[in-house]
């Protein structure tokens, strides 16, 4: 009997040896498991008792179980390397046989499938086209061609226009030569647009074209000045043909202006003499009239009355000046009086063209207060630069609690948005937040009359803008059919802080070549293309088990189901019990190898003293067969 303990305890010891051994073989096995032996004593028993015989009848080997705690994860260069940090094997489609594994040393084989390195392809979830993740379970590949361009449909900027910056154009209404004798002793009232109060002018009790340009310079948005000119009915001939000294008066409002005429000869002569005198105001010179004709014009700069006498003449020339007048864009409207004798300020006023100052030119950074510039992409994928101008306006109605701002776009130099006529108006609240852009709360921008063109100005081919009369309907929808877009203007706000570009992103983009692949925490693969995109290609999915124990190894750091482990529950990483991903990483062997070691020795010590019962044995049997 003793013979069959000592053989137990060796073939148990040499178990322990091949387990400690496969062990020590596998240390730098990636996803490798250890094993440990467990065993058990044997005793006779019968088959309804449990026998008298209490010595024991050596030692079996009741099973050799693996550990499958958590191995260290190493970083590795392989892009596609892979660690399960936590429950879960990866899937793995051996010609057809499920099997799976926590190593995650994968590539890509000729085909463009994930393979381990023995090209079992590698399960997971599928991406369609746009990147979007399915719930279909099947072989991971990766697609190597061309990411197809996509066009701009939506562009959204969140800016800060600075609410201190002034109001750059200026817009005024240019009443040229109002005489004094037309609109004396008229009265009208002027109405703005900026919150003003309205404002009373009485244009009666002057006797100067002066004091009318004073009091019409008095009201708010009005600026006059006011001058006196008379052409004398006067030639060289006639001062020849006169007596010497030449008779000559000139008086400033009746009074009588000094000139020295004893020398005058001449118009020119007598223009000198004019200009020496000691008002500063009066000014003369020759001229050349319609018919060919010198003439000698007096004029006075301010606006007083002159009268003007010379030899020859039947009666003295008397004139009351003119004023020329401009109104500024804070005028809504000028309205005569009720009790007024005449509307003939309203009406020149009221029909007197508007000049712009300052008007707005993209050329001319002068014009605008604010630009900032992207890309855009057209159906073909070429590059498009569209810039933003921003122009503050005077705020409407009375200024409180309201700003505003024209908005201009322009593509490759020319405008769109129809904003080569008509700007668009983004009008902003008492808080700085946009309130509206040419009333839509929203803050979109619709840009329906783009037409893509190439480097020489000619349509490029690309899709062009919406028929005449379509609609066009916001967000764009997918697929885009023309080259309308949308700007949103929506987190736009103005604030009493520097003009800076918080964000600006577009949705297009141009083709691109697969550069490289990403792995994230939770097992997606992604695509990196030359155009700066990425793109989702799949999700490797991840299998826990009830049982992990009830695995079968197969070899090849695998493992298959079986029905002590139950059937897999196969999920997303990082989902449930399943554990997340570790990208560019590996799950190191779990062997402690000084603990193997130590059980090498220990089985090594077990298997010398199980063969030294069998040597004592047989000892002692060769003692009885000794006997005589």
């Amino acid at each position: 009997m003793a013979f069959n303990t000592g053989l137990s305890g060796l073939r148990a010891a040499a178990v322990d040896l091949d387990v400690t051994g496969n062990n020590i073989a596998n240390a730098s096995t990636v996803g490798f498991k250890g094993s440990k032996v467990q065993f058990g004593d044997l005793y006779a028993s019968g088959f309804l008792s449990a026998g008298t015989n209490p010595i024991g009848d050596g030692v079996n080997v009741q099973d050799v179980k693996q550990s499958f705690g958590q191995g260290n994860i190493s970083f590795t260069d392989g892009g596609l390397d892979m660690a399960i940090s936590g429950d879960g094997f990866f899937v793995l489609n051996n010609g057809g046989e499920t099997r799976y594994s926590r190593a995650g040393q994968f590539t890509i084989d000729k085909d463009g499938f994930v393979v381990n390195n023995q090209s079992m392809r590698v399960q997971g979830y599928t991406a369609d086209g746009d990147g979007n993740l399915s719930g279909i379970r099947g072989d991971l590949e990766i697609a190597t061609d061309n990411l197809s361009p996509r066009r701009t449909t939506n562009l959204r900027s969140e800016l800060n226009l600075d609410s201190r910056e002034s109001v750059l154009e200026s817009r005024v209404r240019d009443v040229r030569s109002l005489p004094f004798g037309d609109i004396s002793g008229e009265k009208f009232s002027i109405a703005y647009s900026d919150g003003t109060p309205g404002y009373s002018v009485d244009l009666s009790g002057s006797d100067t074209a002066r004091q009318l340009a004073d009091k019409l310079t008095a009201a708010p948005g009005l600026s006059a000045s006011a001058t006196t000119s008379a052409t004398l009915p006067l030639s060289n001939q006639d001062i020849e043909a006169a007596d010497i000294p030449f008779e000559f008066s000139l008086k400033v409002n009746n009074a009588p202006l000094t000139i020295d005429t004893s020398n005058v000869k001449t118009l020119d002569q007598l223009s000198a003499a004019i200009n020496d005198s000691n008002d500063t105001a009066i000014s003369a010179a020759v001229i050349t009239n319609d018919a060919g004709e010198k003439r000698l014009r007096i004029r006075h700069n301010q606006g007083e009355n002159l009268e003007i006498d010379f030899a020859g003449l039947d009666d003295p020339i008397s004139e009351k000046g003119s004023i020329n007048l401009t109104g500024d864009r804070t005028i809504a409207s000028v309205a005569a009086s009720d009790d007024s004798p005449g509307d003939k300020f309203v009406t020149q006023y009221n029909q007197s063209p508007i000049r712009i100052t300052n008007e707005f030119n993209p050329a001319d950074q002068r014009t605008y207060n604010h630009a900032t510039s992207t890309s855009i992409f057209d159906s073909l994928g070429n590059s498009h630069e569209l810039t933003q101008f921003f122009v503050k306006e005077p705020s409407p109605g009375n200024g409180v609690g309201v700003s505003e701002w024209s908005v201009y776009l322009q593509i490759d130099g020319e405008m769109v948005a129809g904003t080569d006529t008509t700007p668009i108006t983004a009008r902003f609240n008492q808080d700085g937040a946009l309130q509206s852009v040419d009333g839509d709360a929203n803050g979109e921008i619709v840009v329906s009359d783009w037409v893509p063109k190439d480097e020489n100005g000619l349509p490029n081919g690309a899709d062009g803008p919406p028929l005449p009369g379509a609609d066009v309907v916001t967000p764009i929808p997918d697929p885009p059919q023309t080259s309308a877009f949308v700007v949103n203007l929506g987190g736009t706000t103005q604030y009493g802080a520097a003009f800076g570009v918080d964000d600006q992103r577009q949705n297009g983009y141009t083709t691109g070549r697969l550069s490289g692949l990403d792995v994230s925490g939770e097992g997606v693969l992604f695509a990196r293309y030359t155009n700066g995109q990425s793109k989702a290609l799949g999700q490797v999915a991840l299998a826990a088990f009830s049982n992990t124990d009830g695995l079968s190894p197969v070899g090849d750091t695998s493992w298959v189901e079986t029905f002590e482990s139950g059937q897999p529950v196969i999920g997303r990483p990082d989902t449930g019990t399943l554990g997340s991903i570790e990208a560019s990483s590996v799950e190191e062997s779990n062997v402690d190898l000084s603990a193997e070691l130590v059980n090498l020795i220990i089985a090594q010590r077990n298997y010398q003293a199980n063969a030294k019962t069998i040597e004592t044995s047989d000892a002692v049997t060769q003692t009885v067969i000794n006997l005589r």
